[in-house]
């Protein structure tokens, strides 16, 4: 399967070249979320390193936020297992 590779600009205004994985939409909530990986590699397994973040816009632009609230990770973590079982 061929990457889909996006943009993310960065805080400090830098911009990453990033593999979209997959998004979620929790329609319940009206939220979107991105899950995204940017080629990192953790362990003596070398597992990837995936990153999941909510999905802002503002003003019309699209924006990442780093999501806190533990309730919102279990949403989050529902959602992925929704994926992972269909």
């Amino acid at each position: 399967m061929e990457k889909k590779m996006i943009q993310i600009e960065n805080s400090d205004g830098t911009v990453t070249d990033v593999e979209l994985i997959t998004y979620l939409i929790d329609d319940e909530k009206q939220m979107q979320y991105i899950v995204y990986s940017k080629g990192e590699q953790s362990g003596n397994e070398g597992d990837e390193v995936i990153y999941i973040s909510r999905i802002v816009n503002t003003e019309g632009t699209l924006k990442i936020e780093e999501i806190f609230d533990d309730a919102e990770w279990q949403n989050v973590q529902k959602l992925l297992k929704m994926i992972a079982n269909s």
